[in-house]
């Protein structure tokens, strides 16, 4: 038998659905009763599905009488009335009924094309079947993608640690980072703190860099005289690099200054620059002030004019016009805000002194000059002792041309960062230092206290005249001279009828009994007090005094 399904089947089916498996489902159409021209049924019944397996057996029905129809298709003799038989009698009805064929019930309408074999569901309905575990057995599944499955596993297992990783690292960077600029901030703290640069420091405090209270402060110190070629006059003033507090300072020395020559005598430090030379000034400078001068830098103004063209010009305020030199009425320097200066401008305002003006006021525009060069000068040591070189000035054995590069480029640093000042040193008009110098600049910019001195050097005495009568302190200089001490000119004062002898550290008290053994004054006058900035001891001179 041919199980292929070739069309000769007189059953129709519709297409209802797929199953689990995919599989197409089909239905039987329903069709009307057929019967044979000889009034008998078809030997296996209706609904017979020949290719179904023995299900089902052919229905036997005995042959009936052949129908015979009218002209309007009236069953006769018992036949079958195709136009609806009901109308017949009721035995007529009877005998119709036995002899229709069997209907396939409806549960039976779903079936499968023929050469299908009905679905295990439905040649057993699931509510009559009794399932027992026996019956099952495990079937181990193709592992013919379990590699891609495990490959599939591992790559998101390591991208999730990929991504902790990631946020672990993430994390570990913010900490480190918040470290870093909480360093940073301490750090810059600490620096402005350390150059006086806090908006909330006292104003004491910012003068001093900072600084007071971290203890004794470094200074490099040279002395930088300005010789004027054509008038002859003398400028002085101290270049002060304080390493400590990263500030620069330059100290005008006016030239009624009264200073001290080695044997004692006192002269100007105008007349001591001319006569002395630069290691006799320097020296008399450090007794005074009680500094340490480490060089001295001659500058004669065809050098400065030069200097100013190697920098480039410089840019100053200035608060006069300077008249050309070389042009009768006309004026080279114009006084107005950040004005450039040639060379010889810049020589012209550095040595300018109007009519009737104050030295003073020469030498605030001289500073002005020197700030401005260091401005422009570099910061590089290299390049600035590059620049010193091209002066080719013959320098004094105390200050090379090296030392002075390095030196000059320290404080061009500090002029360009804005930690650069110019401080006026006042005198009395008798020379000697008043109260206001001792405070301001002897004390804070140039050292805070006078120096130790060291082995060998002789102790600073100030003397300050207040016996009425001038004399007196000539004969106090001499005796102290030559007790071996370097007496320091305080000035005159109103009379007061005792002297008295004070010194400021304890360490100075047998050395203040000594001066006062040695100028013939009573031990009772020596006391613990507030002595000058640039000496040891202080004496003050009354009345008692006879100079014998």
């Amino acid at each position: 038998m041919n199980d292929r399904y070739d069309g000769y089947d007189q059953q129709q089916y519709e297409l209802v659905g797929y199953d689990e498996f995919g599989q197409p489902v089909y239905r039987q159409v329903q069709q009307a009763p057929s019967y044979e021209r000889s009034g008998e049924y078809s030997a296996y019944g209706y609904g017979y599905d020949p290719y179904t397996t023995g299900q089902q057996q052919p229905v036997q029905q005995a042959p009936a009488p052949s129908p015979s129809y009218d002209t309007y298709g009236g069953a006769q003799h018992g036949g079958y009335d195709p136009y609806g038989a009901a109308a017949g009698t009721g035995e007529q009805q009877r005998v119709a009924a036995q002899q229709a064929p069997p209907q396939v019930p409806q549960q039976q309408a779903t079936a499968y094309i023929p050469q299908q074999a009905p679905s295990p569901q439905e040649a057993e309905p699931a509510q009559d079947r009794d399932y027992r575990t026996e019956q099952f057995q495990f079937v181990e599944e193709p592992d013919e993608n379990s590699e891609d499955v495990i490959d599939w596993l591992k790559f998101t297992e390591s991208r999730s640690e990929r991504r902790e990783e990631a946020k672990r690292r993430g994390r570990n960077r913010v900490v480190a980072l918040v470290v870093v600029l909480a360093l940073c901030v301490v750090g810059g703290i600490g620096y402005l703190w350390s150059a006086g640069k806090l908006p909330f420091l006292s104003d004491d405090a910012k003068k001093t860099g900072g600084a007071v209270a971290a203890g004794p402060q470094n200074r490099d110190v040279i002395v930088v005289h300005l010789h004027n070629t054509k008038g002859g006059a003398t400028s002085t003033a101290l270049l002060v690099n304080n390493t400590t507090t990263q500030q620069g300072t330059t100290v005008l020395l006016p030239n009624s200054l009264a200073v001290s020559g080695d044997d004692g005598t006192t002269s100007t430090l105008g007349k001591s620059v001319d006569d002395d030379g630069s290691s006799g000034t320097s020296d008399a400078i450090d007794a005074l002030l009680g500094t340490d001068v480490q060089g001295t830098w001659r500058l004669d103004t065809p050098y400065l004019n030069n200097l100013v063209e190697l920098v480039g010009n410089i840019d100053i305020d200035t608060d006069a016009n300077v008249p050309d030199p070389d042009k009768k009425g006309a004026t080279l320097v114009h006084k107005g805000e950040q004005q450039t200066l040639s060379g010889p401008m810049a020589v012209a305002y550095a040595t300018y002194r109007a009519k009737g003006e104050a030295e003073t006021a020469q030498l605030m525009r001289f500073g002005q000059v020197m700030q401005g060069v260091l401005r422009k000068l570099s910061s590089d040591p290299q390049a600035a002792t590059t620049t010193v070189q091209t002066l080719a000035q013959i320098l004094d054995p105390s200050l090379t041309e090296k030392d002075l590069g390095a030196f000059l480029a320290k404080l061009a640093d500090h002029a360009k960062e804005g930690d650069y000042k110019t401080a006026l040193l006042p005198v009395r008009s008798d020379g000697t230092l008043s109260d206001a110098a001792a405070n301001s600049v002897v004390k804070d910019v140039l050292g805070g206290t006078v120096k130790a001195p060291a082995d060998g050097d002789s102790l600073r005495v100030g003397i300050r005249n207040a016996t009425g009568a001038k004399a007196r302190a000539e004969d106090a200089r001499v005796s102290l001279v030559n007790g071996g001490y370097t007496f320091v000119s305080a000035g005159t004062a109103g009379a007061v009828p005792t002297s008295q002898v004070t010194y400021a550290d304890a360490a100075r008290k047998q050395d203040a009994v000594e001066v006062a053994k040695t100028l013939g004054l009573p031990t009772t006058a020596v006391k613990k007090g507030k002595a000058a900035a640039n000496a040891d001891v202080s004496v003050v001179l009354g009345q008692d005094y006879t100079g014998k």
